[in-house]
């Protein structure tokens, strides 16, 4: 790992490309699916399944490439990650994250600030996105405790999965959930459903290192 700076800048860098490739890509494909929902969508997995593999591969050595509050969270917990350093690490990946939204609209001409109008409310949404971040963290910590060398591979398909089998479309992710608030886009969702979401993805990460703590202890010799 490298020195804090370049870490936090590692985060922040990350996830503005994450954001630009989430909200992009969705314009992008609802732009193209001519009103075919189930087009769009999959425009929208594709390209976030294949830059999280990017990003992983190439920022993993410098930062760990977390480009999430839940995955830093759940470091933090395991004692993997500093506190200080974990604080850090949420106020860059919030700061990219609303970095590469704001990309996103500039390279599609849209108004830089908007409030997302898309409703994904509810107690079975909720539900979804604790299964979702269970599922993001609990496959990090297995990947890592037994193919390291895998863990890009694994996310970006875990993700690419999880757009389609759970009903919020796996956010999965704080920040992601903070930047889409503020784009009235494929991709968005309304600024007052982002605290059910975050609060669900915060459950879903702690339960998955608790589960994962259990399941892969090993024990000693």
């Amino acid at each position: 790992m490298r020195d804090p700076a370049r870490r936090l800048a590692a985060e922040a860098l990350g996830t503005g490309f994450l954001l630009a490739t989430v909200v992009g890509s969705g314009i992008m494909a609802e732009r193209l699916a001519g009103g075919n929902e189930a087009v769009a969508l999959l425009g929208n997995t594709i390209p976030t399944g294949a830059i999280l593999f990017v990003l992983i591969t190439v920022l993993g050595p410098v930062s760990g490439a977390h480009l999430n509050p839940a995955v830093t969270l759940a470091f933090a917990l395991r004692r993997d990650l500093p506190a200080g350093l974990a604080v850090g690490y949420v106020a860059a990946q919030i700061a990219g994250g609303l970095a590469g939204m704001l990309a996103a609209h500039t390279m599609f001409d849209l108004p830089l600030f908007q409030v997302s109008q898309t409703v994904r409310s509810g107690a079975a949404q909720g539900f979804a996105e604790v299964v979702a971040t269970f599922g993001l963290v609990f496959t990090i910590l297995g990947t890592l405790a037994t193919r390291p060398a895998l863990v890009a591979a694994a996310v970006g398909l875990y993700i690419t999965a999880a757009y389609w089998f759970t009903a919020s479309t796996s956010f999965a992710n704080p920040a992601v959930t903070i930047a889409r608030s503020f784009t009235d886009t494929f991709s968005g969702i309304r600024p007052i459903d982002a605290p059910l979401f975050i609060a669900a993805q915060v459950v879903g990460a702690v339960v998955a290192v608790v589960v994962a703590g259990w399941l892969l202890r090993r024990r000693p010799a």
